[in-house]
């Protein structure tokens, strides 16, 4: 039978009259017709990714995101320079590039994105909400790599306002997170503040526990001293008894010109004279209990039971108690300026210190964040298609080489020995099976 050789497409364009297609057109034109008519292959791989990612995103948990915002800290740049040293000096929750960095710093909210990064900050959240149970992970190292990848802290560089994304499974622990990482913020920047107000409250607390202490002892000791001496106001006590040892004189002196006028008329029995001696005898006692006669006739004898000292021992109670009352004054003075510079100390360190002002409080995320499953279906569409057309060009390419090519030679018996190893390894395991049932 003769063979027609069949003339290509130019020719035949040629004696139509029409011009040569140029080759890269042409080799479009064959994969578009290539294409064309596979495309039900290609519907089906697109159809069949689609129906695969959309059963995957649906398998992946959701994350809800909560953010917050804070306002650029307003502070002096003396206070937050030294703050900013006190970080990298004193804190061991950072490396040591990323302090040299934050030395580097020219504003504080930059200060505030690195102390939410550092590790005590992480370290308290992972600790307040169990992050390693919930990440299920041992090693804190882990729990810190899993926090940071689901927080996202930065800094607008034009507004300088500060924003905490925090993602979490959980909407309500999502919130709860990013409300925590503020109150680490405020306590951490309170903790590394060295501003000279906060030096001088922390010296001003320090006497003010010496002096209350020195205060209680003082107070302790007049009170024992006035209890043991019945002393309560030596200059008051000692002006009372100085009148009433007067107006006992008198009474005395009356009373003894009265016995002798009745002397004169009655005689030493009458009721009369005794009732008159009696009464000067008691007068007596009364001025030597206030005059302290008894230390006379026995100064070592103990000091009689009475409700106040004698006049002879005011004199010596008064200058102890002068000495104790002066003493405690001094103290209660002293106590309450320094309370009071305490007070304006504080006041002063509240102003020095960088405040957190929150502009946005945490909000509770109503939707999901991730997996953005649209998004996820229609590449996932796309990378099926790609799939699909890089196989039949590559099965249309293959079916180009000439068989007797040793490489496609290998790779035949390389895919025939893989079909036969597996329908072997299939029937000794169907087999392996059946004798295990019976």
């Amino acid at each position: 039978m003769p063979v027609i050789e069949s003339q290509s497409e130019p020719d035949l364009l040629s004696e139509r009259g029409a011009e040569p297609v140029p080759e890269p057109q042409a080799d479009l034109i064959a994969r578009l017709q290539l294409f064309w008519g596979r495309r039900r292959f290609l519907l089906r791989w697109v159809a069949t990714g689609v129906l695969f990612f959309t059963v995957l995103v649906f398998l992946i948990p959701s994350q809800y995101e909560s953010v917050t915002q804070l306002m650029p800290p307003d502070t002096q740049g003396g206070s937050g320079m030294a703050l900013i040293s006190a970080f990298a000096s004193r804190s061991e929750d950072l490396s040591s590039n990323f302090a040299s960095d934050l030395l580097g710093m020219k504003s504080t909210g930059g200060m505030f994105v690195g102390i939410l990064h550092s590790r005590t900050v992480e370290d308290a959240l992972i600790n307040r909400y169990d992050l390693r149970k919930v990440y299920w992970v041992k090693r804190w190292e882990d729990a810190r790599k899993k926090l940071e990848s689901r927080t996202d802290i930065s800094e607008d560089r034009k507004s300088g306002i500060i924003s905490i994304r925090v993602r979490d499974r959980k909407p309500e622990r999502a919130q709860a997170m990013a409300r925590s990482y503020v109150d680490e913020l405020d306590r951490a920047v309170a903790a590394l503040s060295t501003s000279a107000a906060r030096r001088e409250r922390e010296f001003l607390e320090t006497r003010l526990k010496a002096v209350k202490q020195d205060l209680d002892q003082a107070s302790n000791d007049f009170s024992q001293f006035a209890s043991k001496n019945s002393a309560i106001n030596i200059p008051e006590q000692g002006k009372a008894m100085l009148e009433a040892a007067a107006r006992l004189q008198g009474e005395l002196i009356a009373a003894q010109a009265e016995s002798q006028g009745l002397e004169q008329m009655y005689t030493a029995n009458n009721v009369r004279v005794k009732a008159a001696q009696a009464r000067i005898s008691e007068l007596k006692q009364q001025l030597d209990k206030l005059g302290g006669a008894n230390l006379d006739s026995d100064p070592a004898a103990p000091p009689q039971s009475a409700l106040y000292p004698s006049i002879r021992e005011l004199p010596l109670l008064g200058v102890k108690y002068a000495d104790l009352y002066r003493r405690t004054k001094i103290e209660e003075a002293v106590f309450e300026a320094l309370t009071k510079q305490y007070e304006m100390a504080k006041v002063q360190e509240a102003k020095e210190i960088p405040s957190v002002r929150v502009l946005d409080p945490a909000n509770y995320p109503e939707r999901h964040a991730t997996p953005r499953r649209l998004f996820i279906i229609f590449a996932g569409a796309l990378f099926s298609l790609a799939a699909a057309i890089a196989w039949v060009l590559g099965q249309s390419a293959w079916q180009e080489i000439d068989p007797r090519d040793r490489r496609k030679i290998l790779v035949q018996n390389i895919m025939d020995g893989s079909r036969s190893d597996w329908r072997r390894l299939r029937a000794w395991a169907s087999a392996r099976l059946r004798r295990n049932q019976q």
